[in-house]
């Protein structure tokens, strides 16, 4: 790799040791990808900020680099975290879990990052830039980045996320060249199927399984689709598979024409697909892997939800209460909270008996946690929640909108 003066100072130690270490290890992931050079990076996000998914050896990592004197040298925010720090008695979690969680937390902070715990950092104020190169872990924040964002970043681990933030840098390859973002396979849609998040994430996790990899390339969606709809489609796509960038035609920004999406580039008819009810109701049935009666927690909000979609869930609970032995969470960010609690969102939700459960999901919960509770069966309107009930919490998970469950959980006021 080619370094400038800057690059080549901090691998010699002159920003310290907690800038060595982590220029040090962005060299090997950028020699690994045979990456010629570095790029500057404007932002970092981090996910494994907590002691479950950071595991020993993770937690002990952060924290050299916060006592070895490290400070972010970009805007540096954090994915959820294992518990809710404002409830987590109520809910069940031990202190011991909450004081290592605060440890964790508080070596970010001490290093200047923004403790926010969530997945949506774009919708709490941390939006990069159009082809602003970033450095984000968590798949689904990734690919909103990459492709309703514009923005530039490859699916980080999180050791390498925490190394671009310290040192501001990460290797120029993958979604930082502007060759690799072209389209690769095309989906034609019946966009009028599409009658909300929940289809769109069904959608997404359609074109997963085809892409795996690739970047797809989507016509037919109408240009009314919402901000929280395109979140839901690209987090199902990189749950089914490990998608990092797609583009919809006069929709995303690299995508105002097909041609321009593609590179110029002719896609086949092998690479070419159509999504039509067949479909959607086929994908649905597949994610689902029991009926709605067996239910006794419902959550939403994965990715966190915006303020946009507690107002829908709002209207769906409208003049209902949550039924004995069952619990409706819904996953949200404490600023997203905070805002939801001013304008009487939550007092709302709360009139209903579901709650807003903040800076956390089950994804870095402990495992066997909602066993431990007595929780034996989950409902959600997330292709990702539903992937998460069945790996982290090893608990069966019904898959669909709200609406169309919301009278086996509820009961009518």
């Amino acid at each position: 790799m080619r370094f400038t003066k800057k690059e080549e100072e901090m691998l010699d130690g002159k920003y310290g040791a907690a800038v060595q270490k982590s220029i040090e290890l962005l060299v090997a992931v950028g020699e690994c990808y045979s990456a010629e050079r570095f790029v500057e990076v404007g932002s970092a996000h981090l996910s494994c900020a907590n002691p479950v998914s950071a595991g020993k050896g993770g937690t002990r990592f952060i924290k050299e680099m916060a006592e070895k004197g490290g400070k972010f040298a970009v805007p540096t925010t954090t994915n959820p975290a294992s518990l809710d720090p404002w409830t987590w008695r109520e809910m069940g979690f031990s202190e011991r879990l909450y004081r290592e969680q605060l440890s964790v937390s508080n070596a970010i902070a001490e290093m200047g990052g923004f403790v926010c715990n969530t997945c949506t950092p774009y919708l709490i104020g941390h939006v990069p830039r159009v082809r602003e190169n970033i450095s984000w872990s968590e798949s689904s924040a990734v690919i909103y980045a990459n492709s309703v964002l514009g923005s530039r970043t490859n699916r980080e681990g999180a050791p390498s996320a925490l190394a671009a933030g310290l040192t501001g840098r990460t290797p120029a390859y993958g979604y930082h060249l502007a060759e690799n973002r072209h389209g690769k396979l095309k989906i034609i849609v019946n966009g009028t199927l599409l009658k909300g998040a929940t289809d769109y994430a069904t959608l997404g996790y359609f074109g997963g399984k085809i892409a795996q990899d690739r970047v797809p390339i989507f016509t037919g969606i109408p240009q009314s689709v919402s901000l929280h709809e395109l979140k839901y489609l690209g987090a199902a796509l990189a749950t089914s598979g490990t998608v990092g960038l797609f583009h919809v035609v006069g929709v995303t920004p690299e995508a105002p024409t097909e041609g321009i999406a593609s590179g110029h580039k002719k896609i086949g008819s092998s690479d070419t697909f159509e999504f039509t009810l067949k479909e959607l109701k086929e994908t649905e049935e597949s994610i689902s892997k029991i009926g709605p009666e067996e239910i006794d927690l419902v959550i939403l909000g994965c990715p966190h939800a915006s303020i946009e979609q507690i107002k829908e869930y709002i209207e769906v609970l409208s003049e209902r209460r949550v039924k004995d032995k069952v619990e409706i969470w819904i996953l949200v960010s404490n600023m997203i909270k905070k805002y939801a609690e001013n304008i009487g969102y939550a007092k709302r939700i709360e009139s209903t008996g579901a709650k807003l459960v903040s800076d956390t999901c089950p994804s870095p919960m402990p495992g066997g946690f909602f066993k431990s509770r007595g929780y034996r069966a989950v409902a959600t309107d997330s292709p990702k929640m539903a992937y998460y009930a069945s790996t982290t919490q090893d608990v069966p998970c019904h898959y669909g909108s709200l609406d169309k469950f919301v009278d086996v959980v509820t009961k009518r006021i």
